[in-house]
């Protein structure tokens, strides 16, 4: 006789025991060697001979055919709750498992051998998060406070900062999360919500919190009579429930909700305001790295650029018509718009270092992703370096790039940053013979469909 004890998600997964109690020790137990111990209380009158500790992932993308969707909404909501019954892909398993066991899982999950994974004890490390929560200020780093961009700082001491007349005057870059979210990209967008001059506001969502003022200032902007137009994500994976909310929230204020392309995510991370000045309009634009998102602000590196460039804006105009379906736009000035466009710029720019290199000019090639696995785009750094042109990447995660191979990658080093942030800014910057070219964006060289 086999059974299953299934183990809620919402119990804590390691247990505190105070080993004296009032002496404040404090040890833990995993939560299934305490389950483990108490078997004889949950099958009473029977002889429990062994028992062994597997977890099961299952495969919860989303799937919809959204061009013969009537309802994207409430198609999504439906495969929503089919989520939790996907197909498993991955079964682990603790390594005292027996093969008699082993065989009747992977026979009742219909998994093939390759996808069962024997490690050691405990699975599921993410449980270990828990123990961020513990009051133990000694081993935390130090708190840290953002500071204020100094363009974006006010001119008096208890003043507010006129977010527009610094943009007008200059470009400002921020750094997050070493420079202040809320008072960069939050302030701006407030401004632009409470601002009688503000004619229009359009900005991409992708993933937000849960009490994001980033959608109160939309909203308050929608009600204060402007035109509002919110691209959000809805297939923004594992918060396409918190996105459907959002966005019904927005509909409900006056915003006009948009869900991007078919068959295409909106990963782009844009924002533009339309303000009248001295009887004529002026695009502000901020282009980030990040969501627009002030919890995650706080821990990812990111960057923000704002700008009131008047091509950019431009460009910014006519990227959101075509995500808000009102024209298709097949050239943009200023931009490097994924799908059509990004590969290819990035490869003219990396074969253009690849022939100054060639020439004898000065060359070189700097690149800060999260995963690199495009096969065109490695195949076009590989050239460069065969031709001598200094290469730098920084990666986070999938790296499908071999640097340092001997007649193929031998200029390339690639690193990784492990530290108190996560590294989620993407940076693409070229030598370009001593006129450098540099790109922020929100882009991995991936195949994903964005």
């Amino acid at each position: 006789f086999s059974a299953r004890v299934k183990v809620l998600q919402m119990l804590p997964r390691f247990v505190p025991v105070e080993l004296v109690a009032g002496s404040g020790a404090i040890r833990f137990i995993a939560l299934e060697d305490l389950i483990a111990n108490h078997l004889g209380d949950l099958f009473p009158g029977m002889e429990v001979l062994e028992h062994h500790v597997f977890r099961v992932t299952r495969n919860e993308d989303v799937e919809i055919e959204e061009d013969e969707s009537e309802n994207l909404i409430q198609a999504l909501e439906k495969e929503l709750l089919r989520r939790r019954f996907g197909p498993p892909i991955r079964l682990e398993i603790t390594e005292d498992m027996d093969d008699v066991t082993l065989g009747l899982l992977v026979r009742e999950l219909d998994i093939t051998e390759q996808e069962v994974y024997r490690l050691p004890a405990p699975l599921d490390l993410g449980g270990l998060f828990s123990f961020s929560d513990l009051d133990r200020p000694q081993l935390r780093y130090p708190k840290r406070l953002p500071t204020t961009a100094l363009q974006l700082q006010p001119s008096e001491p208890n003043g507010k900062a006129d977010i527009f007349q610094a943009v007008s005057e200059r470009d400002v870059l921020v750094h997050h999360p070493y420079e202040s979210f809320a008072t960069s990209v939050q302030a701006f967008l407030e401004q632009a919500a409470a601002d009688p001059n503000v004619l229009a506001i359009k900005q991409t969502l992708y993933r937000t919190s849960g009490d994001s003022p980033i959608v109160e200032a939309l909203i308050d902007a929608a009600e204060a009579g402007k035109q509002v137009l919110a691209l959000v994500e809805i297939k923004a994976r594992f918060d396409e429930q918190a996105n459907i909310s959002w966005a019904r929230k927005l509909e409900k204020a006056g915003v006009h909700v948009v869900y991007g392309l078919v068959g295409l995510k909106t990963h782009c991370k844009l924002a533009l305001v339309i303000r009248q000045e001295n009887g004529r309009l002026r695009h502000y634009s901020h282009i980030g790295t990040g969501n627009y998102n002030p919890k995650t602000s706080r821990i990812y590196e990111d960057l923000g650029l704002f700008t009131a460039d008047d091509q950019v804006g431009k460009d910014l105009t006519r990227l959101f018509n075509e995500l808000s379906g009102y024209a298709i736009e097949k050239k943009f000035k200023r931009l490097l718009v994924a799908p059509l466009h990004l590969r290819k710029g990035l490869l003219k720019r990396i074969e253009q270092e690849r022939r100054n290199a060639e020439a004898g000019k000065p060359s070189g090639i700097r690149i800060k992703m999260n995963s690199i696995v495009d096969e065109a785009i490695i195949d076009g750094l590989y050239r460069a370096s065969q031709a001598g042109v200094p290469i730098d990447i920084w990666v986070r995660g999938i790296c499908s790039l071999k640097p340092g191979q001997a007649g193929l990658s031998e200029t390339i080093r690639v690193r990784s940053i492990l530290g108190r942030y996560l590294e989620h800014s993407r940076i693409f910057s070229f030598h370009n013979d001593g006129d450098p070219q540099v790109f922020i964006g929100s882009a991995d060289m991936m195949h994903e469909p964005k």
